[in-house]
């Protein structure tokens, strides 16, 4: 990443400077600050938000597995990619993560019925904590090496099932790829973390015989739900990341009579990428602010209201509807967002109204940076 890999550092060390604070009591964790409900209800700057702060907290009476879990997983992987930078830092990462998995494990129990509206609807988990747990698992033993971790993973992943699911709710997908690693050449423990892998392969893939997604005539993935780029970015990431460690062990999917190599998944990922970023029937780019035609009304409340420094006077609840209705592109450009992205029949409808189209979220850019991380290495 050159000068650019300090920002990298900067901006994963202010995610885990917060989950620090937020876990600092002992079987504790805080959930979430702010009313989903009354925040989702007011159209306003950040810096005019006069919405509930309500804290809502997860005990020991009052679990919340899942949100714990990942939390622990989010500082275990943190520690990693931290470790080079400050390894005192990186150790205390690792051993925070620890001990929020022991709280997420020993007193088990769904944030969706401890903190009630805080969670839903907008935020419910919908596939249970048990992802989260083997998920928790599989990145401290990836950072530990602690065999505890590993026997967790091993016990209990069968009660997953073989799902293909992966995103900001559901790991299933991302634990098996992220086991591929470390059981690719090990025949004994491959079962059934390979199979279950594979399986997701063969499932993205467009000539395969058990494909569960679709594709439009431009060529971009969709899977039924709202905001489809957000399985564009994952699961091109999860392409880009088996590959990698099928190159590594020469290993090949097969997928009934399509055998895929590991060079298919990524020209598979790139072609993802490349309509992401504006070669597509539109000749348009999803991402804001890249290329010549992109988004410009999109669904975000800072991007489309005057800034502090041109209208310092105080914007309320509603008052900031009469530019949200505004016709006119929104007054500040949100570079780097990627939006939810067109429908199944490659048209865009440029519009705040049009949330699944044009609202940007950090779980549709998130593992876009791994891809293009990726394919900058790769084409200097």
């Amino acid at each position: 990443m050159g000068p650019d890999l300090q920002h990298a550092i900067e901006a994963i060390r202010w995610g885990t400077d917060y989950f620090l604070k937020a876990t600092k009591d002992p079987n504790v964790v805080i959930a979430q600050i702010g009313d989903p409900n009354s925040d989702h209800g007011c159209w306003e700057r950040p810096e005019d938000m006069d919405t509930s702060r309500k804290t809502y907290v997860v005990t020991t009476s009052k679990p919340g597995s899942e949100v714990s879990a990942e939390i622990a997983a989010a500082l275990a992987a943190s520690s990693i990619a931290l470790s080079k930078n400050d390894s005192r830092y990186s150790q205390t990462l690792v051993s925070r993560a620890k001990q929020v998995f022991d709280f997420a494990n020993n007193h088990r129990g769904s944030y969706n019925d401890s903190i009630g509206n805080g969670a839903c609807p907008f935020y419910c988990d919908f596939n249970g904590y048990m992802d989260e747990l083997v998920w928790g698992a599989a990145w401290l033993y990836k950072a530990s090496n602690d065999q505890i971790y590993w026997n967790f993973v091993k016990s209990n992943i069968q009660s997953l099932g073989p799902l293909t699911e992966f995103g900001w709710d559901s790991k299933h997908a991302g634990i098996n790829v992220l086991i591929s690693q470390r059981v690719m050449n090990d025949p004994p423990n491959q079962n059934p973390f390979i199979p279950n892998a594979d399986n997701l392969i063969c499932s993205l893939l467009p000539d395969s015989p058990t494909k569960a997604v679709t594709y439009s005539k431009g060529g971009l993935l969709f899977k039924s739900g709202a905001s489809n780029l957000q399985h564009v970015t994952s699961y091109s990431f999860l392409l880009i990341v088996y590959a990698r460690y099928m190159h590594v062990n020469h290993k090949t999917v097969n997928c009934g009579s399509v055998v895929a190599k590991p060079a298919y998944l990524i020209d598979l990922a790139k072609s993802q990428v490349d309509y992401v970023l504006g070669k597509n029937p539109l000749g348009m780019s999803y991402m804001v602010g890249y290329g010549q035609k992109f988004p410009q009304k999109i669904h975000h409340r800072a991007s489309t209201m005057p800034s502090i420094d041109v209208y310092p006077k105080h914007i309320g609840c509603r008052d900031g509807d009469k530019y949200f209705d505004l016709k006119s592109p929104n007054i500040n450009q949100l570079t780097g967002a990627i939006v939810g992205g067109p429908s199944e029949d490659d048209s865009f409808q440029d519009s705040r109204f049009n949330v699944s189209q044009s609202e940007p979220a950090t779980y549709i850019n998130a593992p876009f940076v791994g891809v293009l991380a990726y394919f900058k290495q790769r084409n200097p």
